[in-house]
């Protein structure tokens, strides 16, 4: 969700030495808890992918919750990231659709594991450790930024047209996992286009 950068790309970063470990460790962590859930997901596979020593995973992160958390910070960094990128484009509908192409990059990842930030955020609200609440932040934060582009077109009812585009991309990632079907997610991506230029006609 928050940005074109895919598991594999986090995962090479991680095993290239960029970075401390502990970095490498999270951005090691966004990569498994996507592919393989948090209940399936080990400090081992983590420690793994970030070719990090378990015996250090301990020196950083104490459980792995408190890893899962450092992921979902780095997707409120991703977000941050991205929206400031988007931000640099001169009208809001353009900032929109350029969001839509971002997601439609991703049809691939999306086929194979869903959304990078929704799976996660769907496995996380069965919990009532606190995880779940800083999950639906990244997600308002999200929402915000899309109702401030519909504002900026002079719509009032930008939050609910927030929630509908936000909404639609979460549910055609989960037909594209289902179905693994990538062009599935492109198809609805042009839909999307449209239905934000006929938004934008004066």
């Amino acid at each position: 969700m928050t940005d074109s950068k895919t598991g594999a790309d986090a995962g090479a970063a991680a095993r290239s030495g960029r970075g401390g470990k502990r970095e490498r460790l999270v951005e090691a962590a966004v990569q498994v808890l996507h592919q393989q859930g948090v209940e399936k997901t080990t400090l081992a596979d983590i420690a793994r992918a970030g070719d990090v020593p378990l015996g250090n995973v301990y020196y950083y992160f104490k459980t792995k919750d408190q890893l899962v958390e450092a992921a979902l910070g780095a997707h409120c960094d991703r977000l941050t990231v991205l929206t400031a990128r988007l931000d640099a484009l001169p009208d809001p509908a353009g900032r929109l659709k350029a969001l839509i192409d971002g997601w439609v990059e991703q049809r691939e990842t999306a086929a194979r594991f869903g959304c990078p930030f929704g799976t996660l955020a769907t496995e996380l609200d069965k919990r009532d450790d606190g995880l779940d609440e800083a999950a639906a932040t990244v997600m308002r934060a999200l929402l915000d930024w899309v109702e401030r582009q519909f504002a900026e077109l002079g719509r009032s009812d930008a939050r609910a047209l927030a929630v509908e585009l936000v909404g639609a991309y979460q549910g055609m990632s989960v037909l594209t996992n289902t179905l693994r079907d990538p062009g599935l997610m492109a198809d609805q991506g042009r839909r999307l286009q449209s239905w934000i230029d006929g938004l934008a006609r004066p």
